[in-house]
């Protein structure tokens, strides 16, 4: 999957959010990353409960407000959706 720049800053900016530390600095290192990790963009809150439900993750009954609030969400800013499995 390639990652645009608003996909690959979002990631840079929030990924606190999931780790403990950087895992990286650079646009180009946040790419190899994602795409390591089999990252995925999303179009909508739907599709990212779509998501964690096709992978078998339980989210104890997680509604499409709710799960936005999970640390492997990251909300891109232009409505689309990044999901980072740490």
């Amino acid at each position: 999957m390639q990652f645009d720049d608003a996909v690959l800053q979002c990631f840079l900016k929030h990924q606190l959010q999931l780790f403990p530390e950087a895992v990286a600095e650079k646009p180009e290192e946040a790419e190899h990353y994602l795409e390591e990790c089999m990252a995925v963009v999303v179009d909508s809150p739907r599709e990212v409960l779509d998501y964690f439900d096709a992978a078998g993750i339980d989210m104890d009954g997680a509604d499409e407000d709710s799960i936005l609030d999970a640390d492997e969400v990251f909300e891109v800013g232009d409505g689309r959706y990044l999901i980072v499995e740490g």
